[in-house]
């Protein structure tokens, strides 16, 4: 019994500290994506811009629109929804749960998007795009379906230049 209740409490610290920095991140970096920067105070647009610079993100230098919305609904939803299970997760609420696993679902949507929009679609040039698109093709190529696609030039390894 001790040991389910220390995963639940790592779990519980886990699920804390992600919905403490998306509380905190959402309304101070993410929203720069669709507010004005004149907004916000030299020292966030700063660090904004480096990171787009630094990790060279173009979602983040130059949203596409699709993006954009998603940013919204973070805002939106996401947002408020991490607020009250950080809340639920102090005060020990029994609905935290049901926060947590929303809070879930939404980040799994969203980043699968965003992962198939900057390994799937565009030509990403960093370093760690060109690790994630050959373990992309080392997973493709176990496939079932890799020959057809090799084929037909659609396969994965077709996107590596």
């Amino acid at each position: 019994m001790a040991t389910m209740a220390i995963v639940s409490k790592a779990a519980d610290a886990a699920a804390a500290v992600f919905s403490l920095l998306i509380a905190v991140a959402a309304p101070l970096f993410d929203s720069q994506v669709v507010l004005p920067r004149h907004l916000y105070p030299a020292p966030l647009v700063s660090v904004y811009q480096w990171f787009a610079a630094e990790f060279d993100h173009y979602l983040i230098a130059d949203p596409p629109p699709f993006f954009r919305g998603f940013v919204w609904i973070a805002l939106a939803f996401l947002w408020p929804v991490c607020v009250a299970n950080l809340y639920g997760i102090l005060a020990r609420r029994p609905w935290v749960a049901t926060t947590s696993l929303m809070a879930g679902v939404f980040m799994l949507t969203y980043l699968s998007a965003m992962f198939g929009e900057m390994f799937g679609f565009r030509e990403s040039k960093t370093e760690a795009g060109l690790v994630l698109r050959a373990i992309r093709c080392d997973c493709c190529s176990f496939s079932l379906a890799w020959p057809l696609l090799e084929l037909t030039g659609a396969g994965c390894c077709s996107f590596i230049s």
